[in-house]
């Protein structure tokens, strides 16, 4: 599995991937991202911005994500310079339970600990057991349940320096 920086020229592909996921989880009735924030304009100004990594396989895009370096609305209280941030993990249902998810994650953790950051988190939909499983198999730790409105989120940490 090849992980590299998305380039602005993948923007389109990498918009297919979050709203296939994204239409994977509505059918199952459990939506999460809004049109808006996974449309081609704002995954193409996050990819232009260098935000998104994507995962490829034999030249297939099986998966992506967003790296941040800063969350200040689900961890506002976090120092900077200490943590990067996972966001709009999703995999192609084709790649579905195929590593897609753990080569992402160690690549985000590598690169947190290459920039001298301590911490990589992240946050969920508090009530996504399947996801929450994946995150705390991977090593991540609960941090805390937040509450955003009428939803839960779960925050969860892993330490990238021992």
């Amino acid at each position: 599995m090849n992980i590299e920086q998305a380039r602005a020229s993948d923007a389109h592909e990498i918009a297919s991937v979050l709203q296939e996921a994204a239409q994977w989880l509505s059918d199952g009735g459990r939506a999460l991202w809004s049109g808006a924030e996974i449309g081609h304009g704002r995954v193409l100004r996050d990819a232009s911005s260098g935000l998104f990594h994507v995962a490829r396989e034999g030249g297939q895009l099986a998966g992506v994500m967003k790296f941040e370096l800063e969350d200040p609305v689900f961890w506002p209280e976090i120092a900077p310079g200490t943590s990067a941030f996972v966001h709009k993990l999703a995999v192609r249902r084709a790649w579905a339970k195929k590593g897609v998810s753990t080569e992402l994650l160690t690549f985000a953790s590598a690169r947190a600990r290459a920039l001298g950051r301590p911490y990589l988190r992240l946050d969920c939909v508090a009530d996504r057991p399947g996801l929450r499983n994946l995150y705390e198999h991977f090593g991540f730790a609960l941090h805390s349940i937040i509450q955003k409105g009428a939803v839960s989120f779960a925050r969860y940490e892993l330490q990238t320096t021992q």
